[in-house]
């Protein structure tokens, strides 16, 4: 053990009391939900899910036509799945970063990279617009090397960057640059997005949007599972537990969640991610790592953690471990994992050993939608009349609301600059059955954690999944 590092002992007492609940939705101030449908509903459009993806295509539905009848249902509360539980990143990037947007639609990237800017600059517009305060800081964000081949990898992209013409606001900093801007030992370099992030309370964001959305008019029911999707005539029909609702067009903004359109479950699998936040950091403790201008902060490893400050001077802390339950069932039990929250901080403190003895206030977890390309796709059923978005992959915050206008795009049948992307009119490719999918997501985490180890070479198994366009990303 390294001279004043903590203990394991000590790093456990930290965890102590902790609550196992997600910060963002410990709040005296959270909403009561809206009463549950019975009996029948009649609408234009039905969006199916309360979190980000439905409540922004609500929202935007009634904006291009006020009047237009919306009803949104929610199986739960809106905010309770990962709208409440994420990180509170809202990025430009549509395309789970730049990276992965060049290996995937190198044509087209400028234009997506063009759509990504406009859409964040349209969700400031619009939580201005509703009055919607979720803290919106555009503080920026920066990837940081804490090994010296992430340093190689990171100027490589920038260099890309700088050749296509897409380095506007972006800068490389080396470990001295960095560390000026958030000390740790760990860190060795790093790129700085300046405007192409903003952080966020994300519950205090879907609240904001469900209020804005029934001031709109739009109907929403909560506690409202969708168990059935059927056509009806010139329009679909829903069933919930106690109603039926018959509309021209559906929605579906289910994520995670098994899709009503079947064909489309092969597409995503969840994977569980967790998350800690300290106590509020005391002037001297948040001098002591020099955390002023708020960004937010992602490691650039395969295994990687993501983190910021919030509202009140707490650490978020997540990432790292990403869990895959055999055969892509949900599993409330795996909303907390009491191995990963010591990980995470023994890692906490590994990075920052200024703040060795704080101690965290709330551990959660939550399950992400990842698919293959890592990047959401969209697509449309039964003649048109449904569409549906998916596999954010943990980047949701933002481009949830790009979502939102691809599917009424679809929904209208319009060609647009969104539908006619390559992104939009493509599909990743799915995951194999089971044991396939358990044998080859276990063997992918392992080839990632251990190209960590060994200054970022990808093994055959890594370099083949690349090649297929098939992969597994924490």
């Amino acid at each position: 053990m390294a001279p004043g590092a903590m203990s394991s002992a000590e790093v456990l007492d930290t965890l102590a009391g902790v609550k196992p609940v997600p910060y963002w939705l410990d709040d005296p101030a959270r909403p009561a939900a809206e009463p549950a449908l019975t009996g029948g509903e009649r609408c234009d459009l039905l969006v199916v899910g309360g979190g980000y993806s439905g409540l922004w295509t609500a929202l935007i539905a009634k904006e291009r036509d006020p009047d237009r009848e919306v009803v949104l249902i929610e199986a739960q509360e809106a905010a309770w799945a990962a709208s409440g539980r994420n990180g509170g990143f809202c990025a430009a990037s549509l395309t789970h970063g730049f990276g992965n947007g060049l290996a995937r639609w190198p044509g087209e990237l400028a234009k997506l990279e063009e759509l990504g800017a406009r859409n964040l600059d349209e969700i400031e517009a619009a939580l201005d617009r509703h009055g919607i305060d979720c803290a919106f800081e555009r503080t920026g964000e920066i990837d940081v090397a804490t090994a010296p081949h992430q340093v190689e990898e990171l100027t490589e992209m920038y260099g890309e960057m700088s050749r296509l013409g897409l380095a506007d606001g972006v800068e490389l900093l080396d470990a001295d640059a960095v560390r000026e801007q958030v000390d740790s030992p760990t860190f060795h370099g790093g790129l700085h997005d300046r405007a192409g992030v903003a952080m966020l309370d994300p519950a205090k964001l879907a609240w904001g949007l469900k209020a804005a959305c029934l001031r709109l008019g739009v109907r929403v029911y909560e506690n409202t599972p969708a168990t059935d999707l059927v056509a009806h005539g010139a329009g679909m029909a829903v069933r919930t537990p106690y109603g039926r609702i018959l509309a021209r067009r559906v929605a579906l903004a289910t994520n995670v969640f098994p899709s009503l359109v079947k064909r489309v479950r092969p597409l995503t699998v969840p994977v569980y991610d967790y998350v800690l936040t300290t106590e509020p950091l005391t002037p001297d403790q948040l001098a002591a790592i020099g955390w002023k201008n708020r960004q937010g902060l992602g490691d650039a490893a395969n295994q990687f953690h993501y983190f910021r400050l919030t509202a009140d001077q707490r650490i978020l802390w997540g990432g790292y471990d990403a869990i895959y339950p055999y055969g892509g069932k949900l599993d409330s039990a795996l909303d907390h994992r009491p191995e990963t929250y010591a990980k995470l901080a023994s890692h906490f403190f590994d990075c920052f050993p200024q703040l060795a003895g704080l101690r965290f206030s709330h551990a959660w977890g939550g399950a992400i939608d990842t698919c293959s390309r890592f990047s959401a796709f969209f697509g449309t059923a039964h003649k048109g009349r449904v569409a549906y978005a998916a596999g954010y992959t943990g980047l949701g915050v933002g481009a949830t609301r790009f979502g939102a206008d691809v599917m009424l795009d679809l929904l209208a049948g319009e060609r647009t600059e969104r539908t006619s992307l390559e992104m939009v009119r493509t599909k990743p490719l799915p995951f194999p059955p089971e044991p396939f999918a358990w044998a080859g997501i276990g063997l992918t985490k392992w080839s990632l954690a251990r190209a960590d180890d060994r200054d970022g070479h990808r093994n055959l198994w890594l370099r083949t999944m690349d090649r297929m366009g098939l992969g597994f990303d924490s």
